[in-house]
């Protein structure tokens, strides 16, 4: 599809299916996978379903003509023999035979959920068998703390982390669900699949990767957005911001935090030659905090205020990440255009809370970060994070490396066996991201390379300016990245670029027409040619912006 195209999705035949949508019709065959025992089966006729996701890392490919949907929805329970588990997997079929396009989607998560309903609805209306896991715990819809806290099911006593079920979460259940899944799709239209695919972000980018490290055998094109790789690193590095609140015995107000970001946009907004709002190259932004210092900004209504050196040094670290004692980085930083505080979906990484007069602030660190040092490394649900400074920080760092490096960290470089089965991977990550460090993936991809050198044969990585987690921000989404996987895998087209639209919903500016930009495959990245900006033909993919000449992280 050319940049800028309009994007369309056909509508789908009509016809008979392959088999009835009743658990006895699945019972004959029971699916299972190695080392699993299935308990229960569910299946039934869904019919008029019109329930899409509105959350970000449960979309497949957008837009989707988000008309109703007619389906075979089959639920398979099943259990680890002696490990007392019990795991969901979640099959949607199109109803139809006709409908279904010979093409099998495994659907990941975010947080903590494996999975979610509204991305399955999603995949079904493209025409795939769609699937996700729960790996043993609640979905999204259930009860909300389990999306962004693991209390009910991390730890089988203080002290005891319940390290079968984490493993359940970390890799197993993957395995297990793609197994289960396929043979499902397989018995319903009595037909093989003639692809498979991996598409998820945060934690179902993570979920990607690992399926591409561990059981390369399972998909041929796996989708990796915003993965959250370097797990055992980046959600200790996320609660550091507030370490150093407490060393400054400061906590800065939102609105201040907004008001530093803000500085920082308009600083660097037009490095790439062209002023949207979006600091497109984010490594030539050098922007200091520091120089904001006393600079007047509202932070509410007549409610007038100056910004002080203790936010601009908060503000700093958020963009740096944590630095030792003689200066050397500990993890990455958050870009300078991330909201720092967060959006209403997601709090950031410097956030407060405050009183309704924005004083009185107290710390406010990321659930999912502050989760994962409550509940796995500090063992105790209880623990008062108040009490974690520069020395206990690092404690905690090593203590997560040294404990979970194994099994949560999904950062394996090698995937020779991967690339050798014709797997495809396209990792993309919004420079926006308000959540998890994009440097992060870069240093994974620039990892995969070291022991792959022909890496663009089979993996590729797109840098998204102006998008935050998984979806939202000012910036082009890569709104096509499935049909440019498919594409890849079925053709040989391998992406220089991916299609990129802005959402207005989800965006600043809500009221404004969709803008076009290509999203191109690092190193290069999409340089101004002249002409509408909204028009993805007014860019080019090269290797610097504008005048900037060579790489496009150098001066």
């Amino acid at each position: 599809m050319r940049p800028g195209a309009p994007i369309m999705l056909l509508a789908l035949a009509t016809g008979t299916s392959a088999a009835t949508c009743t658990a006895d019709a699945f019972w004959k065959a029971p699916p299972t996978a190695f080392g699993s025992e299935v308990l229960d089966i569910h299946a039934e006729e869904v019919k008029g379903w019109n329930e899409y996701a509105t959350s970000a890392p449960t979309f497949p490919a957008l837009p989707v003509e988000q008309k109703p949907i007619d389906f075979c929805n089959v639920t398979v329970f099943y259990t680890h023999p002696g490990l007392n588990d019990t795991i969901r997997v979640s099959v949607w079929l199109p109803l139809q035979e006709a409908d279904w396009n010979g093409r099998f989607l495994g659907q990941g998560g975010g947080g903590w959920a494996a999975g979610g309903h509204g991305a399955l609805a999603s995949g079904v209306a493209l025409g795939y068998a769609a699937a996700d896991t729960n790996a043993g715990h609640s979905y999204f819809g259930d009860p909300p703390d389990t999306i962004l806290s693991s209390k009910s099911w991390s730890l089988t006593s203080p002290g005891n982390v319940n390290i079968h079920a984490l493993q359940n979460f970390a890799y197993r259940a993957l395995d297990d669900m793609s197994w289960i899944a396929k043979h499902v799709t397989k018995t319903y239209y009595s037909k093989d699949i003639s692809y498979s695919y991996w598409n998820g972000c945060s934690t179902g980018g993570r979920q990607g990767l690992t399926l591409a490290q561990r059981y390369h055998w399972q998909y041929q094109g796996i989708i990796s957005a915003a993965p959250a790789v370097n797990w055992v690193t980046f959600l200790v590095t996320e609660y550091y911001a507030h370490v150093k609140m407490k060393e400054l015995k400061y906590y800065p107000p939102v609105c201040e935090i907004q008001a530093i970001t803000k500085a920082a946009i308009e600083a660097c907004d037009e490095l790439d030659g062209v002023k949207d709002g979006v600091i497109s190259a984010f490594r030539l932004c050098g922007f200091d905090a520091k120089s904001v210092v006393g600079q007047k900004y509202e932070c509410k209504e007549g409610d007038t205020r100056k910004i002080t050196k203790e936010a601009a040094e908060i503000a700093n670290i958020g963009w740096t990440g944590p630095l030792k004692k003689d200066g050397t980085p500990v993890w990455y930083g958050l870009a300078h255009e991330a909201p720092l505080v967060g959006q209403p979906n997601f709090q950031g990484l410097v956030k407060t809370k405050c009183d309704p007069k924005e004083q009185n602030c107290k710390s406010d660190p990321f659930m999912i970060s502050a989760d994962w040092i409550k509940q796995f490394l500090l063992k105790d649900p209880d623990y008062d994070l108040s009490n974690i400074d520069e020395e206990l920080f690092h404690h905690l760092l090593r203590t997560s490396r040294q404990q979970y490096h194994s099994i949560m960290d999904s950062a394996d470089p090698d995937l020779t066996h991967f690339k050798q089965a014709g797997g495809k991977v396209i990792l993309w990550h919004g420079l926006a991201d308000e959540l998890i460090f994009p440097n992060g993936s870069l240093n994974y991809y620039e990892r995969v390379k070291e022991v792959t050198p022909e890496i663009d044969d089979y993996f590729r990585y797109f840098e998204v300016p102006g998008v935050t987690h998984c979806l939202g921000g000012d910036g082009a989404f890569p709104l096509t990245a499935l049909n440019s996987l498919v594409d890849w895998v079925e053709n040989g087209k391998a992406p220089d670029h991916l299609d990129g639209q802005t959402i207005p919903m989800f965006s600043s500016k809500p009221d404004a027409e969709p803008a076009y930009r290509p999203i191109c495959a690092y190193p290069k990245v999409a340089a101004y040619k002249g002409g509408d900006v909204t028009k993805a033909s007014s860019f080019e993919c090269a290797d610097g912006f504008g005048k900037v000449t060579g790489r496009h992280d150098e001066l």
